[in-house]
């Protein structure tokens, strides 16, 4: 069994899902693209959840991160800037965004990513 990636590994990878997704946009690949920026939002969480020893396994459970996250620091854009980064995650699967959601969205998610990350004590 693989062992579970560090607090630091997920931070650094948020950054690295970030950067491709930048690569992948620029290529013409929204598909991959949307996933890189929900696999940021994910990663950036559960750093946040492995940091206060909360859950993170279930896509559920990353939500309720999040609003324990948002609740913890008064914070409820927190949770407005999460439904950025899950519309790209249906995006992976459905390909329904418009372009004006995508050039819309994908700051927001860069957001919340640079947000959550600025939460964590130990990095």
């Amino acid at each position: 069994m693989k062992p579970a990636m560090t607090i630091q590994q997920r931070y650094r990878s948020a950054l690295d899902f970030l950067d491709d997704a930048d690569r992948e946009f620029a290529a013409g690949d929204i598909r991959q693209a949307s996933e890189k920026l929900w696999g940021a939002a994910t990663d950036a969480v559960t750093a946040i959840a492995l940091e206060r020893g909360w859950r993170y396994i279930s896509h559920r459970d990353i939500k309720n991160a999040v609003q324990r996250m948002a609740t913890e620091h008064d914070d409820t854009q927190l949770q407005f800037d999460f439904n950025a980064a899950e519309k790209f995650h249906v995006n992976f699967y459905r390909n329904t965004l418009e372009d004006y959601e995508i050039e819309a969205d994908r700051p927001v998610v860069r957001r919340f990513v640079s947000h959550t990350l600025a939460l964590l004590q130990s990095v």
